[in-house]
């Protein structure tokens, strides 16, 4: 599903280059659960871009569903974050005045899904995010830390992305609530199939997933894949 092939990324300052991925070689299978983690400073900020279509490599070819990513101009990479990619920010990004329902069908309004189907999709999208059906009608500002963050997972998977991709989704949630947001992408996983990318710079974080690959100045240092 994904490939990366000897991604490197560089920042220009006029002559000064500064190179943050150097070499960036794996695949990521369809139905993995992957979380990418290092120290600040390692690259996986900027890897995560390249992953969600926001950025493109300097050099090296990324493919995801075996189209080439790597060579997209600014439309055709935004299609692909359309219809390929569900986020998950660490920042909530709700609409803190629209219900947790309006929020979730909020990525619909912009695709071609008849009005009539938008509803339906949303809320088996909140189903599957196990937030409970008593709180789809409340606004999103009064809703809870935790609450809040499934509501973020629930609008990432309306669209039925192709991966879901979450950038330090715990780090605004105390370790309890972080722990059941952790659960509820192991049950996407696990149950329901879903793939998932997960950045992080926690190890207790990254132990969630079944396989984590560790960045440093650049480069991957390991490949690991856990036990369950």
């Amino acid at each position: 599903m994904i490939t990366c092939e000897k991604i490197c990324k560089s920042y220009f300052n006029g002559d000064e280059e500064t190179q943050v991925l150097k070499n960036i070689t794996f695949k990521i299978d369809k139905g993995e659960f992957v979380a990418i983690t290092g120290p600040s400073g390692s690259g996986k900020s900027t890897l995560m871009h390249i992953i969600g279509a926001l950025d493109i490599p300097t050099s090296g070819k990324y493919l995801l569903d075996n189209k080439d990513v790597s060579e997209l101009v600014d439309d055709e990479l935004a299609e692909i974050r359309e219809r390929k990619i569900g986020f998950v920010f660490q920042a909530f990004n709700l609409l803190p005045r629209a219900t947790v329902l309006r929020n979730v069908i909020l990525p619909l309004v912009y695709s071609e899904v008849p009005v009539h189907e938008r509803e339906g999709m949303a809320k088996k999208a909140l189903l599957a995010s196990g937030l409970p059906e008593d709180r789809w009608n409340h606004l999103s500002n009064q809703l809870s830390g935790g609450q809040m963050q499934r509501v973020a997972i629930a609008r990432a998977l309306v669209n039925n992305p192709s991966i879901i991709l979450a950038d330090e989704p715990t780090g605004n949630l105390d370790s309890k609530t972080g722990e059941i947001v952790l659960q509820t992408f192991r049950r996407l996983n696990e149950e329901e199939g879903h793939t998932i990318v997960l950045i992080t710079h926690e190890p207790s974080i990254a132990a969630a997933a079944n396989r984590t690959i560790f960045l440093k100045d650049g480069i991957i240092t390991e490949d690991k894949r856990h036990r369950r």
